[in-house]
């Protein structure tokens, strides 16, 4: 299959071949570590490249740890989404309360550095950090976040909650935050 991809301008054409050349490798190493096959892996790069097409506005520079991180998670996602069409997944239900009582932003803006914060990010179990990251980094809306790793709003919903109760726990055990606003 060929596809051709049309861009709106010659900057968004540079921005995308420098990422394709500059982290293509990356991309295929991490999908080959999920998937154990160099072929499907190569398939999954293809998607995932397909996918940054489109959202390449979402990328302000081409050459940053952000866009690093970004690509990853795209890869590695859509990875994942191959080998659980292999497998097939079951159906990740809503919680009984999707409210967040806890405001994440209002309790951590100015009280603790970034690198601080991101540690404890990076302490998530991927399936959480990449969502959270992808809506609080990359401002993605839910349906974009759902379309982008193949996964249903709702499981983007249940998955950001379950992301902010965990960050919440982290930042009040590691003493950033002292009481639980509810």
């Amino acid at each position: 299959m060929v596809l051709i991809l049309t861009f709106s301008s010659h900057l968004q054409k540079e921005k995308f071949e420098y990422i394709y050349e500059s982290y293509k490798g990356l991309m295929l190493r991490k999908a080959v570590g999920i998937l154990k096959d160099p072929l499907l892996a190569e398939d999954a790069v293809s998607e995932a490249f397909i996918r940054i097409y489109k959202n390449l506005d979402k990328i302000e520079e081409a050459a940053s740890n952000r866009t690093i991180a970004f690509v990853v998670i795209i890869a590695k996602n859509a990875a994942l989404t191959m080998l659980a069409n292999e497998t097939r997944h079951t159906f990740v239900p809503i919680e009984e309360s999707q409210t967040d009582h806890f405001d994440l932003e209002h309790h951590v803006l100015g009280e603790i550095s970034v690198g601080e914060i991101s540690k404890v990010i990076d302490t998530l179990k991927d399936d959480l950090k990449d969502v959270f990251l992808l809506n609080y980094a990359y401002h993605f809306s839910h349906k974009e976040i759902a379309k982008l790793l193949n996964i249903s709003e709702n499981n983007v919903t249940v998955r950001m909650h379950r992301a902010r109760k965990k960050l919440c726990e982290l930042l009040i055990k590691g003493g950033y935050v002292h009481e639980k606003a509810q």
